[in-house]
């Protein structure tokens, strides 16, 4: 996919996932999200160039300056990632970032571990990230899983599961979580801990 296309992928996304957005032009200008996954799709091929790591790096710290989200170049991100508001995300250089997935402010995807090699998580497809989300350690978080505002995740989540708390604790995800209009109170919405 050329980087012009994956652009305009990354704002239908923006305006799919934020009932806020008010269209394009100012969604390119001011959503820092946007603006610091822009950054990362170009310093992310750059990376690929050993000869071009130098200015791959610098360009991941200028574009942390300017939005306050870290993302290193090394990183590898699927397409249509959204990150909402922003300030505070760290993604480290071996995280894995599958397609469709949505994260809020605060979360860091980190190591736990200054051995080399894989050491950050793999994050599945259409997975929820909430605000202040600690997800850490060469760990996989399965497809269709919602991470809870706050959490505190160490070890693998499996598919289609919610995780909460400090450490998080997963439950199965059952189909009727996932029903529109049902109680919340009835059930455990992921929105709920996000």
């Amino acid at each position: 996919m050329s980087l012009l296309s994956s652009l305009r992928e990354d704002l239908q996304n923006a305006r799919a996932h934020d009932p806020a957005s008010r269209g394009d032009v100012e969604n390119a200008l001011v959503y820092s999200g946007l603006h610091a996954i822009w950054a990362y799709r170009l310093a992310h091929r750059w990376w690929a160039r050993p000869a071009l790591r130098g200015p791959a790096r610098v360009l991941s710290q200028v574009t942390r300056f300017a939005t306050g989200i870290e993302i290193h170049p090394g990183a590898t991100i699927g397409r249509r990632f959204f990150i909402d508001h922003g300030m505070g995300v760290v993604i480290g250089e071996t995280t894995e970032i599958g397609d469709d997935v949505m994260m809020y402010h605060g979360v860091t995807l980190g190591g736990r571990s200054l051995q080399h090699g894989k050491r950050h998580p793999t994050i599945g497809d259409r997975v929820t990230v909430g605000a202040g989300a600690k997800i850490l350690g060469p760990l996989h978080v399965g497809d269709d899983s919602a991470i809870g505002a706050n959490s505190v995740v160490t070890h693998d989540v499996p598919a289609e599961s919610i995780a909460t708390g400090i450490p998080a604790v997963v439950r199965h995800r059952s189909d009727k979580q996932r029903e529109p209009g049902v109680d919340p109170t009835c059930y455990i919405d992921p929105a709920m801990y996000i």
